[in-house]
């Protein structure tokens, strides 16, 4: 077995420390026929301490949707295997996920642009989402999913409403997803009733590959008694909360002034952080919320999506750094592509480490290999998936991703992690496995037929647009 190589440590970032090491993949069975094996490639890995490393010219045996082994190309060579791709001169890495979004408003892009967060709410968006339906819900998934399949993105975390729709086009495209139907306080119970009964019904379904949470849309548009009685049923059925939550200092800001109290603090008092919680966002989060942050230990994740946060021109910036400190994990995200415009989770990495790098004033911080920690297992940590995704490894799902490093724009490549992090695109992803199933293969998308779902979406779009009836699903306030 090669030489593996792990990265250096950035300052202040404990479980990056540089070494050398020499190990040995668990080796393949030799007995029965392996399901796929992917040949020739470099491989992301991961050693016992989480640090990155890169293994060259290795396999992935894939069987029964599953890592087996990875090991290396020669030995791979004498595996029967019901298919085989040669990936040479290419990367092999734990696929991505997109922490939070809205697929659903792949449908809105580029419809409210330039605008305040409020005016982006108010007077654009929550008025055309009133106009909902379950078709538009589903064919802006179909849309989304295509999106993310061809960057790369196996896995997706979705909150957002007509939530059946987005499940079924999930388990049909081949895509794994953590989903929540959302709700406001303005619905009354219903709203409530509604998350848990999507969220009951679909645990587990697609084979295995949706998980789901209860998913109150924020503590400014869902009042403290539902969120605790959210709480409530997050512990009496087992189920993880996903929220937006501190998006921005404005809202923390306002909290304090209405409430005395911050976003963070109300999500503590009304017990959410005594469960396993997704935080989108966080720009908001205040010293004073740290070490309340820290009490709630390992069960609190926060998304982090940051070119959003650029295009609303906020302040600040999910605070990666300081919530690293305390234990909690913080994975990448890209919010929905009304506010986003792009799924692209190879720009939110990038974005990361240039902005944590800007608001830090440490070029050593976020370092490329911390980057990829942060889109592998962070990521992972942060939909509840931990033990299953994250790294391409024996007993993991096979979410994994080949990457073409040969264009102009990757060579030479010096630093691999770094050519990952600032060079590659999206473009460059040439295939999209999910467990174990090609979804894309030499860029050709497999599962979902974009053009039909275009020409179809155009059709609807009048009616979804009109905005001339005066409603909003809710009022943007704080």
């Amino acid at each position: 077995m090669p030489d593996v190589r792990f990265g250096p440590r950035a300052p202040g970032a404990a479980s990056y420390v540089g070494v050398m090491t020499r190990s040995r993949a668990a080796a393949p069975r030799a007995a029965s026929r392996a399901d796929l094996v992917v040949t020739g490639c470099t491989v992301l890995v991961h050693d016992a301490e989480e640090r990155i490393g890169f293994r060259e010219d290795a396999a992935v045996v894939v069987r029964d949707g599953a890592v087996e082994a990875v090991t290396t190309a020669a030995e791979a060579e004498a595996l029967d295997a019901a298919e085989r791709l040669d990936a040479r001169g290419q990367v092999a890495l734990p696929g991505l996920i997109n922490c939070h979004t809205h697929a659903p408003m792949a449908a809105l892009r580029g419809l409210a642009e330039d605008l305040p967060t409020e005016k982006w709410f108010n007077d654009v968006v929550w008025p055309v989402e009133s106009n909902l339906t379950a078709r538009d819900v589903e064919l802006g998934a179909r849309l989304a999913c295509a999106e993310m399949i061809r960057a790369g993105v196996t896995c997706f975390a979705d909150h957002y409403f007509a939530m059946d729709a987005v499940a079924a086009v999930v388990a049909e495209c081949g895509m794994r997803a953590h989903l929540g139907e959302a709700f406001f306080s303005s619905q009354g119970a219903e709203g409530r009733e509604r998350s848990l009964e999507f969220a009951l019904r679909h645990r587990g379904s697609a084979g295995g590959r949706i998980t789901t949470a209860l998913a109150p849309h924020a503590p400014y548009t869902v009042d403290d008694a539902d969120l605790a009685a959210t709480a409530e049923l997050a512990r009496e059925h087992g189920l993880p909360v996903h929220l937006h939550a501190a998006e921005n200092r404005d809202q923390t800001e306002t909290s304090l002034a209405r409430h005395g109290v911050t976003p963070i603090e109300v999500l503590a008092r009304t017990g959410i952080l005594d469960t396993d919680v997704l935080i989108a966002h966080g720009t908001g989060i205040v010293e004073r919320d740290l070490p309340v942050l820290r009490r709630a230990g390992g069960r609190t994740a926060v998304a982090t999506a940051p070119r959003g946060y650029l295009k609303f021109a906020w302040p600040t910036t999910t605070p990666v750094r300081a919530l690293r400190e305390i234990g909690i994990p913080v994975g990448l995200a890209t919010d929905g592509a009304a506010s986003n415009n792009s799924l692209d989770v190879w720009e939110s990495m990038a974005l990361t480490s240039l902005i944590q790098k800007s608001t830090e004033g440490d070029p050593r911080w976020l370092t490329s290999r911390q980057a990829l920690h942060h889109a592998t297992v962070q990521s992972a940590r942060a939909v509840g998936l931990g033990e299953q995704l994250g790294g391409i490894a024996p007993g993991r799902r096979a979410d994994l991703v080949l990457v073409d490093l040969t264009g102009p724009h990757t060579q030479p490549v010096h630093d691999l992690a770094a050519t990952l992090v600032h060079s590659a695109r999206a473009g460059d992803v040439r295939t999209t496995i999910v467990d174990g199933r090609i979804l894309m293969r030499d860029r050709e998308l497999l599962p979902v037929d974009v053009p039909a779902v275009v020409q179809e979406l155009g059709e609807r779009l009048p009616a979804l647009l009109d905005r001339g009836h005066g409603r909003r699903i809710q009022r943007y306030d704080t």
